[in-house]
């Protein structure tokens, strides 16, 4: 990056540390600004949590550093990168870097992937409009990484300024979130992220399964039982489940059942056969042990070991 360039970054990120802390009053997630978009401040380092998406999310940081781990891959961003993320997606994410003088300031803004289409359609230049990913073309990556620039960041900026007039809030914001996804489909993201967006479009009817067993997963749910709700045979619902999320409906159920699991477990006020109880299973031990399978740790041990640190933390 040119010194010039570097100068305008840093007057640009000036800014938006100024207008995410602006709109971020409480530590940890602030929703509610606008539909999709959360804005997040902490004043220290965080541990490593789950978290879930369920849209196609951009996430910028304006100051400190993060760490997002999908699949056992760690993504790294700070103030001269930015984050796509896919959807449906179960996540650890930890803040490298923040304190009470610099604070961490990001946003998280969920995108509709039909805009994704309009706009890459829009874009006459570019060869590839199509949501359909070719033949032989591998799945696309969960989250990436790139390079933040002034041009991205002035759009961030222009719509988080037009949230406050009633007028540009129904006029500019829309427009000013159509040209961020413009300069990021102008940058090494175009494909990757098409891809991304034509894989969450292509979710219908799958999101309406996934739905349902996020709203029922402490019931005896089946296969027949998702495929039912969507009107697909087992069979075909299976397959296209799996080309949908890379897991099958079984292993998603599972991994939904445990990741509950895990919360109530951190809350430590449940008892282990409690949390299986209340997460679907109808026999403990083999909650006991596909809990460990999972997370390389019995429930009991992992709830006393969360406990014991959080306790090392009210020390300090």
């Amino acid at each position: 990056m040119a010194v010039v360039d570097m100068i305008e970054h840093r007057m640009s990120s000036g800014d938006l540390i100024s207008a995410l802390a602006a709109r971020a009053p409480e530590l940890g997630g602030n929703a509610g600004i606008w539909p999709g978009l959360t804005i997040y401040r902490f004043t220290e380092p965080m541990a490593p949590t789950w978290e879930e998406i369920q849209s196609l999310s951009l996430g910028i940081v304006a100051q400190g550093s993060k760490a997002v781990i999908v699949d056992g891959k760690r993504y790294v961003y700070d103030p001269f990168h930015y984050l796509v993320l896919g959807s449906n997606l179960q996540f650890q994410a930890e803040i490298l870097t923040a304190s009470l003088r610099m604070p961490f300031l990001s946003f998280v803004l969920q995108i509709d992937p039909a805009l994704v289409k309009r706009v890459s359609t829009d874009m006459l230049e570019r060869r590839v409009t199509s949501f359909r990913t070719p033949d032989g073309d591998e799945t696309p990556e969960p989250a990436v990484v790139s390079a933040l620039d002034g041009e991205l960041m002035g759009a961030v900026l222009r719509f988080l300024h037009a949230l406050d007039n009633g007028a540009d809030r129904r006029v500019l914001a829309p427009m000013c979130i159509q040209e961020i996804v413009y300069r990021v489909l102008q940058r090494e993201q175009y494909s990757r992220l098409l891809k991304i967006a034509g894989k969450q479009s292509a979710m219908n009817p799958i999101s309406a399964a996934l739905t349902f067993a996020r709203d029922h997963f402490a019931e005896p749910l089946t296969v027949n039982d998702l495929a039912e709700q969507v009107a697909l045979s087992p069979s075909a619902f299976s397959a296209l489940f799996r080309e949908v999320t890379g897991r099958s409906p079984y292993q998603f159920l599972k991994e939904l059942r445990l990741d509950r699991a895990r919360a109530l477990l951190i809350d430590g006020h449940t008892t282990v056969a409690e949390v299986s109880r209340r997460v679907g299973y109808t026999s403990v031990s083999h909650f006991i042990k596909e809990f460990r399978n999972r997370f390389g740790t019995t429930p009991r041990t992992y709830a006393d070991a969360h406990a014991l640190d959080a306790g090392l933390r009210r020390l300090r």
